[in-house]
């Protein structure tokens, strides 16, 4: 049961579904865009088999995208990604096709990847734990992504919500999403724009889930406008210390804020870069 929701702005709630974080295989605190996992005696993680490093395994395991895909939703599963929707959706998206040739054979690992730019597209169970989060009570019919980076989180996004709206301010990483989305004839469905994701996209709102794939000091007033009545925004919050903060506005004048898993993010920026 919830607690009643505080007439502050931002009434803080206590609920944590997945519990704390563990370590691993491959994680660490200076991944980007991933959780920060403490190491404990035993974990579920420890059920799913490690990747072979065996180079011809690997290879095998990006080029074979089914067979990949499906060992990777089999992990999410016993990391507590339970949405069925969201697994379906992870499952239909081909991940290494969002990276360089050269990390194809990394794709479906539990792990950030570098896309260019400082940028890293994020560990699948960020992906599908912050969609997960924001279709919990219901699948929202239109989402903002901030931070599109190289379109991956916007194409999972796609294969479950009608009207996806996605933002990247670093002008590479557009064309590269833009690229990306096209190729599998998904931009009538996502549209994506070059521009400051601090501000939104007002011409576009309201949005029934906001989800932000960057980190910042504090989450923009601008997004928290930019809901519907109901909708929820998840976002990672911080600076060295990151929390993922799940938000759900309540009233016009009013959010309900959870504090989930402790995580690591690129930090969110102002503006734009060509």
């Amino acid at each position: 049961m919830r607690k009643p929701i505080s007439t502050h702005p931002f009434a803080r709630g206590t609920s944590n579904r997945f519990g704390e974080s563990r370590l691993g295989s491959g994680l660490s605190a200076s991944n980007s865009n991933t959780r920060i996992v403490m190491p404990r005696t035993a974990s579920p993680v420890a059920q799913i088999p490690p990747t072979s490093n065996h180079p011809s395994r690997m290879v095998n395991l990006g080029l074979n995208s089914e067979r990949s895909r499906t060992t990777m939703v089999q992990r999410l599963r016993v990391q507590g990604i339970t949405d069925e929707r969201v697994l379906a959706a992870m499952t239909a998206v081909p991940r290494h096709l969002f990276v360089d040739e050269g990390l194809a054979s990394r794709a479906y690992e539990d792990a950030a990847l570098p896309i260019g730019f400082g940028q890293t597209i994020s560990q699948p169970w960020i992906v599908a734990r912050m969609i997960a989060a924001v279709c919990e009570t219901q699948v929202p019919r239109k989402v903002l992504e901030v931070g599109a980076g190289c379109g991956y989180q916007a194409a999972v996004l796609a294969q479950l919500i009608n009207e996806v709206h996605a933002i990247e301010r670093i002008k590479g990483l557009y064309d590269l999403a833009r690229d990306h989305l096209n190729a599998l004839s998904l931009l009538p469905k996502i549209r994506l724009a070059y521009a400051d994701g601090m501000l939104g996209q007002p011409s576009a709102a309201p949005f029934d889930a906001i989800i932000v794939a960057a980190a910042g000091l504090k989450i923009p007033q601008a997004l928290l406008d930019q809901l519907t009545i109901g909708g929820r925004l998840i976002a990672p919050e911080g600076s060295t210390a990151q929390r993922l903060i799940l938000i759900e506005r309540i009233s016009a004048n009013h959010w309900r804020r959870d504090e989930l898993e402790s995580v690591r993010f690129v930090p969110l920026r102002a503006g734009t870069q060509s």
